[in-house]
């Protein structure tokens, strides 16, 4: 499979390292860029379009973790990796607390790498959900503010869902009358897939049936082991 329109950004300050890694990937056919530093590793992460970046930990001038906070507060769905000598269990934890979407010590298997690289450009594909600016929607009787998380029957007085309920609602409306895969729910509001994760978001959905069960005419179907269904009649 070619991956001609992926393009991968390298933040590795060993050059040796970084273009053996760098040539490796572009061996499968990803468009690969490389910087040297933290600073100029951001850059270049924002003066070109990327798919993924590759971060070391420790680099002189800026450190990935800070790169990685500065990429996640402008491209918040840019994914990350570090790639890091660093094994203890902390440094880990704080990979994953900036927004990682994975973590791998040095030495490593560069075939695992290849393998992470296109589960999560797989996963970025499947979270793509229809982009639309309004946040007033009806559904049946019911009138939904997704900005203010504000829901109400026939004008009646709104209740205020909790920031996943009203996440997982419009979601639901965007895909109205058609499958809401899980794993776009779960990617898109849990960042996760998580058999616990899974378990979570079915409380939601159950939750979302009683606040809706006033309209006859609205129902969230279960389509098993695919995602749901929001049918309004």
């Amino acid at each position: 499979m070619r991956n001609n329109s992926k393009k991968i950004l390298i933040v590795e300050d060993d050059y040796n390292f970084g273009s053996i890694l760098r040539d490796y990937l572009t061996l499968n056919s990803y468009k690969v860029v490389l910087a040297t530093n933290g600073k100029d590793g951001y850059n270049k992460c924002f003066s070109d379009d990327f798919d993924l970046c590759i971060l070391d930990v420790m680099m002189p001038y800026k450190d990935g973790f800070t790169l990685a906070k500065e990429i996640r507060e402008k491209k918040e769905d840019l994914p990350i990796v570090f790639l890091t000598a660093k094994t203890l269990k902390e440094d880990v934890l704080r990979g994953f607390k900036i927004g990682a979407d994975d973590y791998l010590t040095k030495p490593f298997d560069s075939e695992v790498l290849l393998a992470k690289i296109k589960a999560i450009l797989k996963r970025r594909n499947l979270i793509k959900v229809p982009e639309v600016e309004e946040f007033l929607f009806e559904i049946g009787k019911y009138n939904f503010n997704s900005k203010l998380r504000l829901l109400s029957y026939q004008s009646n007085d709104s209740i205020k869902l909790s920031p996943k309920e009203s996440q997982l609602l419009r979601l639901l409306i965007l895909y109205k009358n058609d499958l809401l895969p899980r794993s776009i729910a779960l990617s898109k509001i849990w960042r996760d897939e998580s058999y616990f994760t899974s378990r979570s978001m079915d409380v939601y959905i159950a939750k979302l049936r009683k606040i809706l069960e006033e309209d006859k005419d609205i129902e969230i179907q279960n389509v098993h082991g695919e995602g749901f269904r929001l049918i309004v009649n």
